[in-house]
């Protein structure tokens, strides 16, 4: 194309102006919309354009004493004088693809050159605002471009082409602005929905009642918005159902299920990480037993404290957000947070708490308990006050999304659940499955807590045996209710895998209370505790290694397990599909010592046919051995069960409690790029990840693969695992839509 007809009519004042495809090309942002509500047949502001590289040719030609692409160029803005023949005063504005950060302002009020030579000279208004604009772009593209538009008669005014907060049709106002009055402002923003595809800001001016079209932008509206403005472009029939789910960010869904800050001028006192999403203001408290009690009269509370264990699971259940000065996004706190659907602050290192005072410091500000704060899980702020929520406003436009979704999906989304709530969020939110259901999160609670403390310690087999016993009624009562719940779909239960030490009594508090529940001697329980204390527990005496030291462990749990799915049909329920992976293993002589006695168990539990033959055994893959000998493993089990969370601390050599210390430090001096424990570390974790399924599937053909790690609700490590050939990812319940959107883009 040649240089005179990179100088380009988008809107004339009068007459044709044909584009060819080439031209076509180069309108970008402003350019685009300004030509499309032009060839509507609506009035439109008279516009040109030129690009970076004509406008230079333009410089050199001036130099050289030259005029055949100047004379172009007036001709060109001739096209933007009425039919009155004065010519009009001028904008210059800049036109990209994005809003990009730095480029200039429009110009306004510029005279029209008077003569040829003054249309091109830099020093003249109309070539120095050109040059400024240029000057304002980034990296010096010889396609950037330039709009030059006549000065519009009227009132410039200023809306909506959708409502920010409904997402209905325009004309809508701004926040604290009007809308037009003109019949033509409802055509303008259907014509600029139907080519733009987003909300934008519309800017026109308006003169006798007639509104005469200048420019838009895209606008950030809510995700409500977003999503009701998606479906309803279906129903008018301007997109198909896949361009509608192929619009949406599944990073914004989270806010449809949670309450949001209100946009304001509020200053945080310190941010943390957000790992659990939404908002939530209360009163301070420290402890479990303080949380209860607001919640038993009906108040909100922010539990605040150092950092969560199982014990403080009631609590963090009946408060309404947590706080934690340490930690990450896959700690204690976090995981259980987005369980039970509760905003999240984690690893606030300028948080101490004090509870024995009562108090805690947030950098210099002291805070007791009863005193009022807001927490943002979305981003990790803190305030002190209680702050505006939007509450969510979930319509019927996110279940018709998730269904569009559906029919380019071809990978399951399962849940990680292990309590009847969980189940019954996560089949609402359309999980086909439970793909991770944790033996050891079922003792949450006071009364099966002291149960477990029992069985982990036991000085002998008769000991345990007697702990265990108290452990199965528990286990057969919640494993019968969840099959029941589930209705024939999978359910993959992961046998004990109890870090012990989340388990066991911290506090001086703790240990007394354990004592007398255990009818043992304070001094002697921590004579038991530090016998059993362990170096670096994450790595010691856990997953199949228990199993494999404590066989009567297995055998009490996978009783129970089957006692549960044959109560669940005893009652007329479906036939269970159970799915049993076994733990943190390395060896293939792991999985075989755990597989002959788990089979021999099933054998010898006269299950109905239909759930025999629905039965699996399986592993998780969370070592680096375990993946780089999946060949070996795979020939033994039915399906790999990736866990990310410990696949990811074990190939880094990172812990990811203590990794909040130091990542952020690391990303924003270059050495990461992302937080491996929030999106899959692709070249190294994400390596072992494809060279053990590809070694499995040699192996053994029919191997089901899944993803249970907390990267199966990121949209961006969803990318990634879609291009794998896996057959299902399992995430937390309120990730669900996340994982079912992301995975139908991905498909696309």
């Amino acid at each position: 194309m040649s240089l005179a007809l990179e100088m380009v009519v988008v809107a004339p004042a009068g007459a044709n102006a044909p584009l060819s495809g080439a031209q076509r090309s180069l309108l970008a942002g402003k350019s685009r919309w300004i030509r499309a509500v032009w060839e509507a047949g609506l009035a439109t502001v008279p516009t040109i354009l030129i690009t970076r590289a004509a406008w230079d040719a333009l410089q050199s030609e001036r130099l050289q004493s030259e005029g055949r692409l100047r004379a172009h160029w007036v001709a060109t803005l001739f096209r933007l004088v009425g039919p009155d023949g004065r010519p009009p005063g001028l904008v210059v504005r800049t036109a990209t693809e994005r809003a990009v950060a730095g480029t200039a302002p429009a110009r306004l009020g510029i005279a029209a050159p008077t003569t040829e030579a003054e249309a091109v000279d830099p020093q003249r208004p109309l070539g120095r605002s050109i040059n400024d604009a240029f000057a304002s772009y980034a990296g010096g593209d010889p396609r950037d471009i330039v709009l030059v538009q006549a000065v519009a008669d009227g009132e410039v005014i200023t809306f909506l082409s959708r409502d920010s907060q409904t997402g209905t049709i325009g004309p809508a106002p701004l926040p604290s602005g009007s809308v037009p009055l003109a019949p033509e402002a409802t055509e303008l923003c259907e014509v600029i929905d139907r080519l733009a595809g987003q909300h934008m800001r519309v800017v026109a001016s308006m003169e006798k009642g007639g509104l005469t079209f200048l420019s838009a932008r895209p606008f950030m509206p809510t995700a409500a918005a977003e999503l009701e403005a998606a479906t309803d472009r279906v129903e008018r029939g301007i997109w198909s159902e896949e361009q509608a789910v192929a619009s949406i960010s599944p990073d914004r869904l989270p806010a449809l299920l949670h309450p949001s800050l209100r946009v304001g001028n509020h200053e945080p006192i310190a941010t943390g990480l957000g790992v659990s999403p939404g908002a939530a203001s209360g009163y301070i408290v420290f402890t479990a037993e303080d949380a209860a009690r607001y919640k038993a009269r009906g108040r909100h509370c922010i539990l605040v404290v150092n950092e969560t264990g199982p014990a403080d699971i009631d609590g963090m259940r009946a408060a309404t957000g947590i706080l934690t000065a340490r930690g990450g996004m896959t700690s204690h706190a976090g995981v259980i947070a987005r369980i039970t659907g509760k905003p999240c602050v984690a690893g606030v290192r300028t948080l101490s708490v004090d509870p024995v005072d009562q108090s805690c410091h947030i950098g210099e500000v002291v805070l007791r308990a009863g005193d009022r704060i807001t927490i943002d899980g979305n981003d990790g702020t803190i305030y002190v006050g209680v702050l505006p929520l939007s509450r969510p406003r979930i319509g019927g436009a996110l279940g018709e999304l998730l269904g569009w979704s559906n029919a380019s999906r071809r990978i399951e989304v399962r849940a990680n659940a292990e309590t009847i709530e969980a189940v019954t969020t996560a089949l609402s939110f359309g999980a086909e499955g439970i793909g991770l259901a944790r033996s050891e999160h079922m003792f949450f609670s006071r009364e099966r807590m002291v149960a477990l403390r029992r069985l982990i310690l036991s000085e002998d087999e008769a000991d345990r045996k007697r702990a265990l016993q108290g452990l199965v009624d528990f286990q057969t009562e919640d494993y019968s209710a969840i099959f029941a719940t589930m209705a024939g779909r999978p359910v993959t239960v992961r046998l004990f895998d109890p870090p012990l030490h989340e388990f066991l009594p911290r506090s001086e508090e703790e240990v007394d209370e354990t004592a007398r529940s255990l009818g043992l001697e304070a001094r002697a329980l921590k004579l038991q505790l530090e016998r059993i204390s362990e170096i670096n527990p994450m790595l010691g005496h856990r997953g199949v290694r228990l199993a494999v030291t404590y066989p009567e462990i297995l055998e009490m749990q996978v009783q129970s397990l089957l006692s549960g799915a044959r109560a669940a049909m005893a009652k007329g329920g479906e036939p269970v599909a159970l799915e049993i992976m076994v733990p943190f293993v390395s060896t293939a002589r792991e999985v075989t010592f755990i597989r002959d006695r788990v089979m021999n168990l099933v054998d010898a539990a006269n299950l109905p046919r239909a759930a025999r033959q629905r039965f699996a055994f399986g592993t998780m893959i969370e070592l680096p051995r375990a993946a780089l000998r999946a060949a070996d493993i795979a020939r033994h089990v039915d399906f790999f069960s990736f866990g990310t969370n410990d696949l990811t601390q074990t190939t880094y050599g990172i812990s990811r409690d203590d990794a909040p210390a130091f990542l952020a430090a690391y990303q924003r001096k270059g050495v990461y790029d992302i937080d491996p424990f929030v999106t899959i570390d692709q070249k190294g974790v994400g390596e072992l990840i494809a060279t053990a399924i590809e070694r499995g599937r040699i192996a053994n053909p029919a191997l089901k693969i899944g993803i249970c790690g907390e990267h199966a609700g990121d949209a961006a490590s969803l990318s990634f695992f879609a291009r794998l050939g896996i057959d299902y990812v399992s995430c937390s319940p309120y990730r669900v839509p996340v994982a079912r959107l992301a995975l139908a883009q991905a498909a696309n």
